[in-house]
């Protein structure tokens, strides 16, 4: 199952991560000062998810990435692909299992496997 991971930036500002199926991460939020306004991103993100545009680029070393973009602002930028078909099922990703992605928090720093 895909997930939104929460976790905490070296700043202290948060950030969440959308991780694909298998583990690997798609694309990566902007900052934000407070857990519960990166909660609220991510359900807006989930919500909208109809109306996103996903605008492709190939940056100067040949590197194929997206940047997803919510009522013309740029929400999120995903992470770089060998090639232009690993980029577009990442964004296929996105289309078939973001709305349904469970969030997983890891901000609180607990242990999640103990002894």
């Amino acid at each position: 199952m895909s997930a939104f991971v929460i976790s905490k930036r070296f700043d202290d500002y948060y950030k969440f991560v959308f991780t694909s199926r298998k583990g690997k991460a798609i694309f990566t939020s902007f900052r934000y000062e407070l857990k519960f306004e990166c909660e609220e991103g991510i359900d807006y993100f989930k919500n909208a998810i109809d109306t996103v545009v996903f605008e492709k680029v190939k940056s100067a070393g040949g590197k194929y990435f997206f940047k997803i973009m919510l009522e013309e602002s740029h929400f999120a930028t995903s992470r770089k692909y060998n090639t232009e078909l690993l980029l577009e099922k990442g964004i296929k990703e996105i289309q078939d299992f973001a709305h349904k992605a469970e969030i997983l928090d890891f901000t609180l720093n607990e242990v999640v496997f103990p002894d």
